[in-house]
């Protein structure tokens, strides 16, 4: 692995400063790209307006209408936790709204039956399991379900589309009432980063500024939408968009409200499940404790307990649902354990911890027995690991292939995923995705064609520097800042997908060096001439007596006490690249 410094535009850091910006916090944010103080302001005003997004307006006079109306509308949700909270923004929403008391309800796909997105099956599903819809609103998904929404238009019923998914390139988009994706051709709005989740809030901003202008309500007495951001904030950290500005600034507004314990009873439960303290609620919460519950509902079970634990108002009802969660969430830690530990014997065929020159420019990956709901997580595991695009398949229940893939910085999974169906015509049965993770369908027999067929591309597209892990740091962390003030500052800002949260780099000396849980590397450290804690989680080998270490700062609490200690990303002889 390469160490890389960040690099910190001098003068941006001093303005900065001069704006009151923390030191360190200048230099953090000038590394990141921010250029001025007054992308720091997360207020709700400094949010884009929904004006700028393709089709927001169009998508509010038609939601607008159906309630109206008293129209009976039908979200379709996806099974992952952005879907999932995109869905409960959605109905909470539109009840905040005025929607008719029994005019709102949801399906949701089940993985292994339905497939994904809006299709023909799911469409039949909402109109024989419940009253049939006027209207189907699709969350997270459906600009790639052609099939679906030509099947429900058929039926009569209206269609609009909310997704974030890159749309095919040459392909027509389907023929819905409406469509709003910032992705989609045309579309000039600026945050192209939306998950699925802040595509509805802006739906529904659309819709209420709509009602305003029909003199339902002033800006005085309109409903409060920001009571939806706890959720807004989960869905878009867990589905791992990119942090732009505006994502920032919704993720934000959505940690504010948690901390002050203004938060859906779903959330304060999922909290508690985790065994997280929402008072201290950061992004680390939601895309590696709440988040990860929800999306072991969809892929062990049904994705209708994470979305009814975000729907209800019933703290004990909330609970309830959430220790059911937690539980699915340990057995998908089991069963993905078993995958690891079978894909980890695959990978030994190609190279060891010490020599990785031997591993094909991408990494297929295919048992019998894997299951199908973890492939996503053990394709990304797989990823980390050897630095390559992966692609984990399993066996779906009708036969087919269903895989999932995770990326690396510079090699766009979707669009390698279009290269291949193009060179391979039949070859995928259906694909999607974005740059860094994305899902295909092959039929039986097909996992060394495809193999063979991503492994040319990455070939093509992807060079030894591109192939050689680098870790990005924000060089050595002053001495005058570590401390419990410097952990509060940080963890008091948004960090994550293209926003990163600090990785500081400095020379030390390894005092005394132990294994705890028998994978965790436990240090004492002497750094600058003043003795540290560190840890390595999921490490188990010595380090020399010195070593240049990357890492992170957190606290270490026990028995009431707190303790700030390096966490350890990476290691290095002194003075190496």
């Amino acid at each position: 692995m390469i160490l890389q410094l960040r690099d910190v535009p001098p003068r941006v850091r001093h303005a900065l400063e001069q704006a009151g910006v923390h030191p360190l916090l200048a230099q953090l944010l000038a590394a990141r790209g921010v250029r001025s103080a007054d992308e720091l302001d997360d207020g709700l005003p400094r949010l884009l307006p929904p004006d700028g997004l393709t089709g927001a307006a169009e998508a509010g006079r038609l939601l607008a209408d159906a309630m109206a109306a008293g129209r009976r509308i039908c979200v379709v949700a996806d099974y992952d936790c952005d879907g999932a909270t995109a869905c409960a923004v959605a109905l909470r929403g539109l009840a905040l709204l005025g929607a008719a008391a029994g005019t709102l309800r949801y399906v949701v796909p089940d993985r292994a039956v339905h497939g994904y997105g809006l299709t023909p099956a799911i469409v039949d599903l909402a109109c024989a399991s419940g009253p049939r819809p006027d209207l189907l609103v699709t969350v997270d998904n459906g600009i790639a379900s052609h099939a679906g929404v030509a099947h429900a238009r058929g039926l009569g019923l209206g269609v609009l589309v909310t997704d974030h998914h890159l749309p095919a390139a040459d392909q027509p988009l389907p023929v819905a009432d409406v469509i709003v994706n910032p992705n989609q051709p045309g579309c000039s709005f600026s945050s192209k980063a939306l998950a699925g989740v802040g595509v509805m809030f802006y739906v529904l901003l659309a819709t209420r500024a709509e009602q305003r202008a029909r003199g339902l309500f002033d800006a005085a007495t309109q409903p409060r939408l920001d009571a939806l951001l706890d959720l807004v904030a989960l869905g878009t950290v867990a589905d791992v968009v990119k942090l732009d500005a505006n994502n920032r600034r919704l993720v934000a507004q959505g940690l504010k409200r948690i901390r002050a314990g203004r938060m859906r009873p779903g959330v304060a439960a999922l909290f508690r499940a985790a065994g997280r303290d929402p008072r201290r609620a950061a992004g680390f919460d939601f895309g590696f404790a709440l988040g990860p519950r929800i999306n072991a509902a969809g892929r062990l079970a049904d994705m209708t307990l994470g979305i009814e634990c975000l729907l209800t108002d019933d703290p004990a009802r909330a609970a309830e649902l959430a220790g059911q969660l937690d539980a699915i969430n340990r057995e998908r830690r089991d069963v993905e354990a078993g995958m690891r530990e079978q894909a980890e014997a695959m990978l030994a065929r190609w190279w060891t911890d010490a020599d990785t020159a031997s591993v094909p420019p991408a990494v297929v990956l295919f048992d019998d027995s894997f299951h199908e709901g973890v492939v996503g997580i053990v394709a990304g595991r797989v990823k980390d690991r050897a630095h390559r695009p992966t692609f984990v398949f399993a066996r779906g229940a009708n036969g087919q292939l269903k895989g999932s893939g995770r990326s690396i910085p510079g090699f766009h999974l979707r669009d390698a995923l279009d290269l291949v169906a193009k060179r391979h015509p039949g070859l995928l049965l259906r694909f999607g995705g974005h740059a860094m993770a994305a899902g295909c369908t092959l039929q039986e027999g097909g996992v060394p064609q495809f193999e063979s067929a991503l492994a040319r591309v990455a070939a093509e597209w992807l060079d030894a520097a591109t192939l050689q892990r680098t870790l990005r740091t924000d060089g050595p962390l002053a001495l005058e800042w570590f401390n419990a003030e410097t952990v509060a500052l940080l963890d008091a800002q948004v960090w994550g997908q293209g926003f990163e949260a600090p990785v500081f780099c400095d020379e030390v000396q390894v005092l005394q060096q132990r294994l705890v849980g028998d994978k965790h590397l436990k240090l004492r450290l002497r750094q600058g001439g003043q003795e540290r804690d560190a840890i390595w989680f999921g490490h188990d080998q010595p380090l020399p007596e010195r070593a240049r270490l990357a890492y992170r700062l957190g606290l270490d609490e026990w028995n009431g006490r707190q303790r700030v200690q390096m966490m350890i990303e990476a290691a290095h002889e002194p003075h190496t690249p």
